[in-house]
């Protein structure tokens, strides 16, 4: 499922009311706006634009992003208690705020024992009972350690691994149930690479400075939680622990290489993959994820090479080595609901040093956060209730097949494409489904067990349940009314496998979608973002699959050498920024969002052109429609990071900094030159023959 924005943050809206002023100053043309910042006035006022948040002393054409959104970065702190801030963050404060009010409500009600609402409220009370969680130190792990301690050799790793998976303990591998890419009608098991307790394999092998210094106070945060939970050679430990994660990452496939759907497609019998990696007995590990997993009789491995290696490691690697590994990987999970002492060690990695946050966030953002984590959908549901205005959901379903009109339009307008092409991709379109706000249909939680006193108890049993849930889907039809989103989620998302796109509740709202700004502003914002997920149907990955959902080649040969040019050529626009000195954005791996955001864009400008009906759109405030369609755009991706938190999303987001979103896919987009009277000299201009085109 691919996502608009980075983990956390996203967005999507829906149409605005239309403004079918006549134009009176229809002759001010798109220098109204570069005159504007030329004079250095007084911001106007632009109903859906905070114009005090411009920097109209920066030139459009030099610097777009600083034009629409400096003021507001400079005079916008990130909070402490945050890695970054913008308008993800925004939004998700305010929907946080919501979910608390929601969240205590059930807390204090007299609910029947078993109903969502005691639910709800026990598992915050839980999380809340510090002094309960300091008597009872590291006894809720009491089991899970003793099973690790137990383990006496290789034989035993299997149901090990099953074990502390299914508490949420990373362990080298994982393997759960998914639609299959080739037949998405079908539940496949998955396995894939798995085993760092640091966000990406590059932590452990990049030689920079920085990463050296990472490196150490990794090693440090791994004696701080051994010495806390009185395990013995606290020191020792963490140099074996490293070596160990460090030889996994050395095997492991990089996040570009991971994107590829058909390089990590390897389909193969149980028997082969038992072939192929004798030292650890799958069938013993399936059984241990779930008994449903006896009909298994193949499966889908993402990355063959790194199981094999992995298999050597089971018998190369001293088991008390092993141990130490995984009884990090089970303290490191839980670092954060165990007593305060552990709680800091885990901020003071996870929190300072990784995301460069200055303070930990308090309690009760914590104890939401762990709820939405469990119980979200729920929560959810009491959220659209309360919060949700239903107009809303049909407004933005009538937006969204605008758009899929517009794309349907650039589709027959593509000049470099073949008819046979064309017809596949058109047909492709007429699939998409749509998810909008709310599930139509509610996950059943009857069976998670939730206790007042119990917290981690209570992390665990869901996880459990969780991956129980999962495992009852295979060999049943597939449930295409799931959502892999809670409503009250800020972000949209496409799926292959079912050809959808999805927007939920949360992202319904300004700057997305703002019902006191025109259509220009509104089609620049949540019209984009629309675009962006349709796109993604037709990106460098998406492309790969067809109107079911099927990883399908339905391009001619030509046809995707063509798309393969142009795609390189967007991404070596990108990689030509370095956010952070010796850094770059990696075009490889923020491929399909950089396309997403190139080709959302464009067909939310052709819908928007489509809307007017061939007459003139107003000027507001001294800026032309076309000109408010941009800043639209632009204002959407305002977006601050700390230095570890940005070096964080280089190495492991599919997406680019929101900075870059804001400018680089406008430097290939004609009309913008039009509206912004951009010429060779201005820093932003690329001539037309390197602007780039896809959809």
């Amino acid at each position: 499922m691919r996502a608009l924005a980075a983990p956390g943050p996203a967005f999507r809206y829906l149409l605005g009311m239309k403004f079918m002023r006549a134009a009176l100053f229809a002759a001010l043309a798109a220098s109204a706006a570069v005159t504007l910042s030329a004079q250095n006035r007084t911001p106007p006022r632009v109903p859906g634009i905070d114009t005090a948040g411009m920097d109209l002393s920066v030139r459009p054409q030099d610097d777009f992003y600083r034009y629409v959104n400096g003021t507001w970065a400079d005079k916008t702190p990130i909070p402490s208690d945050g890695a970054t801030y913008g308008t993800f963050r925004m939004l998700r404060d305010r929907s946080e705020e919501a979910v608390r009010g929601i969240i205590e409500a059930e807390a204090v009600k007299p609910n029947p024992q078993g109903s969502i609402g005691q639910k709800i409220g026990d598992f915050y009370k839980s999380y809340n009972d510090d002094a309960r969680i300091e008597t009872l130190g590291l006894t809720p792990l009491a089991e899970e350690l003793a099973a690790i301690d137990r383990v006496s050799g290789p034989a035993d790793m299997p149901a090990l691994f099953a074990r502390a998976s299914g508490v949420g303990v990373t362990v080298p591998l994982g393997a759960g149930v998914g639609q299959d890419p080739q037949h998405s009608d079908v539940y496949a098991v998955l396995v894939s690479q798995s085993g760092l307790n640091m966000p990406d394999r590059d932590y452990y092998l990049r030689a920079d400075p920085r990463f050296v210094e990472i490196r150490k106070a990794y090693t440090n945060y791994i004696v701080r939680l051994f010495t806390l939970a009185k395990r013995p050679d606290p020191e020792g430990a963490a140099g074996r622990i490293l070596a160990f994660e460090t030889a996994l990452a050395e095997h492991q496939w990089d996040r570009v290489r991971n994107r590829d759907r058909n390089a990590t497609y390897n389909k193969m019998s149980l028997a082969d993959l038992q072939a192929s990696t004798p030292n650890f007995n799958w069938r013993t590990y399936l059984t241990g994820l779930s008994s449903n997993s006896a009909g298994v009789q193949d499966v889908i491995v993402r990355q063959p090479d790194y199981l094999r290696y992995l298999d050597g490691t089971l018998t190369s690697v001293p088991i008390s080595v092993w141990k130490e590994y995984l009884t990090f990987g089970l303290l490191n999970q839980f670092a954060d609901v165990l007593p305060a002492a552990f709680v800091t060690a885990d901020f003071d990695f996870n929190g300072k040093v990784l995301s460069g946050q200055q303070e930990i966030r308090p309690r009760w953002k914590r104890a939401v956060a762990t709820v939405e984590g469990t119980l979200g959908e729920p929560v959810g549901r009491i959220y659209v209730d309360r919060y949700f205005k239903a107009e809303a959901k049909v407004r933005m379903d009538a937006l969204i097949r605008n758009l899929q009109a517009a794309f349907r339009v650039g589709i027959d307008e593509l000049e470099w494409m073949s008819p046979e092409t064309k017809r596949e991709a058109q047909a492709k379109l007429a699939k998409y489904t749509l998810k909008i706000a709310y599930p139509d249909r509610w996950r059943d939680y009857s069976a998670l067990e939730v206790k007042p006193d119990d917290l981690i108890g209570n992390e665990i049993r869901f996880a459990r349940f969780a991956r129980d849930d999962s495992w009852s889907r295979y060999g049943k039809p597939v449930e295409r009314w799931r959502w892999g989103f809670t409503p009250q989620t800020v972000n949209a998302s496409y799926s292959s496998a079912n050809n959808e796109i999805t927007f939920p509740a949360g992202i319904l709202q300004p700057p997305f979608f703002d019902v006191a700004a025109d259509d220009a502003i509104n089609y620049g914002a949540i019209g984009s973002v629309i675009g962006h997920e349709i796109s993604h149907g037709f990106d460098d990955q998406g492309r790969k699959s067809d109107g079911d959902g099927n990883l399908r080649d339905w391009w001619t040969a030509d046809d995707a050498r063509k798309f393969e040019e142009r795609a390189a050529k967007l991404g070596a626009q990108f990689e030509s920024y370095d956010p952070l000195p010796g850094m770059k954005i990696n075009g490889r791996q923020t491929m399909g969002e950089n396309i997403g955001d190139l080709s959302g864009l464009a067909v939310a400008f052709r819908a928007y052109k489509m809307s007017l009906n061939g007459k003139p759109a107003p000027v507001v405030g001294g800026f032309t429609g076309e000109q408010r369609f941009f800043l639209g755009y632009a204002q959407v991706w305002r977006f601050k990071s700390r230095d570890e938190a940005l070096r964080n999303q280089l190495l492991t987001d599919s997406h680019s900094p929101g900075m870059y979103r804001a400018f680089v896919p406008l430097t290939n987009i004609d009309a913008f030159y039009a509206a912004f009277d951009l010429k060779p000299g201005d820093k932003l201009y690329r001539p037309p023959a390197d602007r780039v085109k896809i959809w």
